[in-house]
């Protein structure tokens, strides 16, 4: 029998095929599904959890860089802060001391001529020259004022300008030209308190100064400069109205110019280390100021407060160096007295007169110390002896060496 089958039954096994057909590719493509499914969440986690530890490195270190940047602006503003508070108390400390700090006016009398009047003269006081001064104190109504002997010299009268624009006139206590220190008084209801000074036997090479002071004369009034101490224990050879001196002093880099004479060279607390006095100015030279240092200055002022005036051990005589004496009053002194000073003239009464000490006499030591000027002689007296000290004096005359003992008389 011929197996025949109906187009009903082949129609019916086709679509049998074609459904298994369908479910094997529905399955692969679920398993094939499944699996990109499953691979792509495994590496999609992969990359995620590899993200995550990227991100947190990147946070991390993002955190260190921040907290370091953190920190370095801190450290920055911190010494802002510093150097603004630095600044801040360096003004206002000299806002403070400037108020002690006053302009001294010399006023100088002067003859005019007026030769078509009866009256063909007439005296009137002028202004000679200007300079600054420190308020030291403030006793029995009185305010005390330091300043250079060399502003107020020659003085018919002094006037001092306060910081607040007051003018008052003003007494001269006593001055000493060797010194070049002077002391002034004015009406104590006038002035501000007095200035703190320190010590400047403490103060060394490098430490940081400030001068205030009138540079120039009053229109620029208590002008500030800073600059450091340059050295200590300088010695400074000046010519003054009372002769050849060595000046011990200070000396500085900060600006000291014409009218800062008298000034205060003041250091960062606020204390005056040192009276402003010169300044070398030649050609080519730069910040070469010197000040008269404050333990110097202390009994100088004492004493002119008390006194009126400096009294030291007296010689009595006039000198001059060697080196001013022509050549031909040399040719009979001896090698050892070519360093000495030479006696000029004498004083009648006086401690050399009375000692034995004679015109021409050439000093070459004094109690062992060696003098080759007018000015270390003065020093050696002035500094190591008192009045009514014995010194030892040796001299040559002419050829001969001689030794003589004097008692110091009052100057």
């Amino acid at each position: 029998m011929e197996n025949y089958e109906g187009d009903e039954q082949v129609r019916v096994k086709e679509e049998r095929k074609k459904g298994k057909s369908l479910w094997l590719t529905s399955l692969v493509s679920g398993t094939i599904a499944s699996m990109v499914t499953s691979s792509v969440f495994v590496f999609g986690g992969d990359f995620i959890d590899q993200g995550k530890n990227s991100m947190n490195e990147s946070t991390q270190t993002a955190g260190v860089e921040q907290t370091e940047s953190v920190e370095k602006n801190r450290s920055v503003n911190a010494e802002k802060l510093s150097t603004s508070s630095d600044s801040n108390d360096r003004a206002d400390m000299v806002e403070s001391a400037s108020k002690s700090i006053v302009g001294v006016v010399n006023l100088q009398e002067v003859q005019n001529q007026y030769p078509f009047q009866q009256q063909s003269t007439k005296s009137e006081t002028v202004e000679s020259g200007t300079g600054s001064g420190v308020i030291y104190k403030k006793d029995n109504g009185k305010a005390y004022i330091i300043t250079n002997n060399h502003v107020i010299e020659g003085a018919k009268e002094v006037e001092i300008s306060l910081y607040d624009g007051q003018k008052a006139t003003a007494e001269v206590v006593g001055a000493d030209a060797l010194t070049d220190l002077a002391v002034l008084t004015i009406d104590a209801s006038k002035a501000p308190e007095g200035i703190n000074f320190g010590d400047s036997d403490s103060i060394r090479p490098g430490e940081e100064v400030l001068a205030i002071g009138n540079p120039l004369g009053l229109d620029f009034s208590r002008s500030v400069t800073q600059g450091i101490v340059s050295a200590t224990g300088r010695s400074i050879s000046v010519d003054t109205s009372d002769g050849e001196w060595e000046l011990d002093v200070l000396q500085t880099d900060a600006a000291i110019n014409p009218g800062n004479s008298g000034g205060a060279l003041i250091n960062t607390a606020g204390e005056v280390i040192g009276i402003n006095s010169l300044k070398i100015s030649e050609s080519g030279v730069e910040g070469l100021g010197f000040a008269i240092p404050s333990n110097d200055v202390i009994p100088i002022v004492t004493e002119l407060i008390e006194n009126g005036k400096i009294t030291r051990p007296y010689l009595g005589v006039s000198l001059a160096s060697i080196e001013e004496l022509p050549q031909y009053s040399l040719q009979n002194i001896p090698e050892a007295a070519k360093t000495g000073v030479m006696i000029t003239s004498i004083e009648s009464g006086s401690a050399a007169a009375n000692g034995g000490l004679k015109q021409q006499d050439i000093i070459v030591e004094i109690d062992g110390t060696k003098i080759n000027s007018a000015a270390e002689l003065r020093k050696h007296l002035y500094t190591n002896k008192k009045i009514g000290d014995k010194v030892k004096v040796k001299v040559y005359r002419g050829t001969e060496e001689k030794t003589v003992t004097i008692t110091l008389q009052k100057s």
